[in-house]
C-alpha cells in the first residue's frame, strides 16, 4: 500500500515549521520510505514570541494561541503544497504540533496547534494529538520518533537526535539474554540532555541565529566549574525510560551558563562538552545494559547539531573509544528525519496499528496514538 503524506514538527529549538511530503510503502510488513519534497519555514520573531511564551498565558489565551497557531500550520501546508504543486496529491497530514507543557509524572502533555483548524484550512484528513494516549497509560509520551527508527531505518544499532533536546535510540540486539527488561530485540530510547535551544541561545548573546559549524564553540576554553555543575542535574541520573520539557534548558541550564558569567564563546564550548559528555555516558550505560556485539556498531546522527561540525567531531572522538562508527547521512534526512517519521506515524495511526512503542516510553503497552480530523467528507 502506498501513502502520500505531509509530516509536520516544530522543535524545541523554535527555528521553525519543518515541512516533508513523503511517499511510504508498506510490503508484506516491510516499510519504505521517500522523501520527495521538504522545507522549513522559520518563525517570525512575533511566532517565537509567542510560542516561548505560550506556557505563561491564562487558560483562555493558551486556546486561543492552540487555534491560531493551527490555523497558521494549515496555511504553511497550502503555502508548501501550492509552491511544489502538490494539489491534489496528499492523502493525510500528520501534525506533531509545538511542545508547550509535558509533564509525564502528573500525566499530561500539551502540544499547541489545533488539528481541527490544519483540517479546515487545508481540507486535507488529519492526525495530531499524537502523544495524550501514551502519557494517559503511564508512560514519558517521549520520544516517539523510535517508531520510525524501527521501520524504516533499522540498519543501525544506534540513532542519535541532536535538535532542540539531544535524545538516543537503541535498537537491543536480540539476543535472548535480556529478558530480564523484557525488551530483547526491541527498542529503548530517552532524552540525554538540552542542546541546540541552549547553543542557540548563547549564539544570541553575540547577536547570531546559531553557531555555524561550531566555530564560536571552537575558538572557546571549556570552564571546567561550569561543566561540573552542568553535569550534576539529577535529570542524568535517572534511568531510562525520561524525557525533557522544553523548559528545562531554558529555566535550570541556561541561567546556571549565566551565573558563571564566562564569556560566549567559553559557554559555547563548555555547553557542547556537556553534551558530547552526556552522550558518552548514555551509551556507556546502554554498552554495559545489553549484550551488544562488540565491532559493527553504527550511529545514525542526525537534526540540527549534525550540522555543527566541531560538536560532531568531539562525538566522533568519544564514539570511536567505544568502537561505535557515527554516520551523517544525506542533508534531507538530517533535517526531516523528525517529519518523516510523524509522516510515518500518521499512517500507522490512519491503518489503527501501534505506532507509540512502550517499551520506549515505559507505558503500560503500545498504543494508537492520534486524533483524527476529517478535512474532506
Amino acid at each position: 500500500m502506498l501513502y502520500k503524506v505531509i509530516g509536520l514538527m516544530s522543535g524545541s529549538s523554535l527555528d521553525g515549521l519543518d515541512i516533508a511530503y513523503v511517499q511510504l510503502q508498506e510490503v508484506a510488513g516491510k516499510w519504505t520510505y521517500e522523501i520527495q519534497h521538504a522545507d522549513c519555514y522559520p518563525y517570525s520573531p512575533e511566532w517565537i514570541k509567542k510560542l516561548e511564551n505560550a506556557t505563561a498565558l491564562s487558560a483562555l489565551e493558551y486556546q486561543l494561541l492552540h487555534a491560531a497557531y493551527g490555523n497558521f500550520i494549515g496555511e504553511a501546508v497550502n503555502r508548501f503544497i501550492e509552491e511544489k504543486s502538490l494539489h491534489y496529491q496528499v492523502q493525510l497530514i500528520s501534525s506533531h504540533g509545538h511542545t508547550t507543557f509535558h509533564m509525564p509524572h502528573k500525566k499530561m502533555t500539551a502540544q499547541l496547534g489545533d488539528g481541527a483548524a490544519i483540517a479546515v484550512s487545508t481540507n486535507i484528513n488529519v492526525i495530531s494529538d499524537l502523544r495524550s494516549i501514551d502519557i494517559a497509560l503511564g508512560g514519558q509520551g517521549a520520544p516517539i520518533i523510535p517508531i520510525g527508527e524501527k521501520l524504516l531505518l533499522d540498519e543501525y544499532n544506534f540513532f542519535l537526535n541532536v535538535g532542540g533536546i539531544a535524545n538516543i535510540s537503541i535498537h537491543v540486539p536480540a539476543t535472548g539474554q535480556n529478558t530480564a527488561k523484557s525488551i530483547d530485540g526491541d527498542f529503548i530510547a530517552f532524552d540525554i540532555c538540552p542542546a541546540n535551544r541552549v547553543l542557540n541561545m548563547l549564539a544570541h548573546e553575540a547577536g547570531k541565529q546559531f553557531d555555524e559549524n561550531g566555530a564560536m564553540a571552537s575558538t572557546g576554553s571549556i570552564n571546567m566549574q561550569l561543566l561540573e555543575k552542568l553535569n550534576q542535574f539529577a535529570f542524568y541520573k535517572l534511568a531510562y525510560p525520561k524525557s525533557l520539557a522544553n523548559d528545562f534548558g531554558v529555566k535550570e541550564v541556561y541561567p546556571l551558563i549565566q551565573d558563571a558569567q564566562c564569556g560566549t564563546s567559553d559557554a559555547l564550548r563548555t555547553y557542547v562538552e556537556h553534551i558530547c559528555v552526556q552522550v558518552g555516558h548514555s551509551i556507556k550505560n546502554l554498552l554495559t545494559d545489553f549484550k551488544f556485539p562488540h565491532a559493527g556498531l553504527r550511529l545514525l546522527a542526525t537534526g540540527g547539531g549534525a550540522h555543527n561540525i566541531f560538536l560532531i567531531e568531539r562525538l566522533k572522538k568519544i564514539l570511536q573509544s567505544l568502537q561505535i562508527e557515527l554516520i551523517i547521512p544525506e542533508a534531507r534526512l538530517i533535517d526531516y528525519k523528525e517529519a518523516l517519521v510523524i509522516a510515518l506515524i500518521g499512517v500507522l495511526r490512519w491503518r489503527e496499528e501501534n505506532n507509540v512503542l512502550a517499551s520506549v516510553t515505559g507505558a503500560k503497552r503500545s498504543s494508537i496514538g492520534g486524533a483524527v480530523w476529517m478535512g474532506m467528507s
